[in-house]
């Protein structure tokens, strides 16, 4: 079995952006060398309205499933024409000030990446 380097990111659901609170809500992981970029996601309800009672859940999970569909191949092949997985990869992971974040690149190696990723999100989101 061939062994891949990886990078993944956890995306973070940070109701509030001035308290800095957040909770695990997905996972983005990219492997150059085996050609794969796909996410996952699971949203945790009650500690996501714990932390922001007024957080539109509908407007969360929509922004994660937007995510997931450019990742993984179903969105408009249009929309994403002429952008390789790795520009893809870095546009996601970079840091930006809205309710959905990524965290730190953090890498591994697998020889599985789409397995990696379900280990990821039962691990670091729940």
């Amino acid at each position: 079995m061939s062994r891949h380097g990886f990078q993944y990111v956890v995306l973070r659901c940070v109701p509030r952006v001035d308290r800095e609170e957040f909770v695990n809500v997905g996972v983005v992981l990219y492997s150059q060398s085996a050609d794969y970029l796909c996410a996952g996601s699971r949203l945790q309800e009650a500690r996501l309205l714990a932390l922001a009672p007024e957080l539109d859940l509908e407007a969360t999970r929509s922004a994660l499933a937007a995510i997931e569909a450019h990742c993984c191949g179903q969105a408009d092949p249009v929309a994403g024409a002429g952008i390789s997985l790795g520009q893809r990869f870095g546009w996601l992971a970079a840091p930006r000030s809205t309710v959905i974040q990524p965290g730190p690149i953090h890498g591994g190696v697998t020889g599985d990446p789409a397995r990696q990723l379900q280990h990821l999100l039962e691990t670091l989101v729940g």
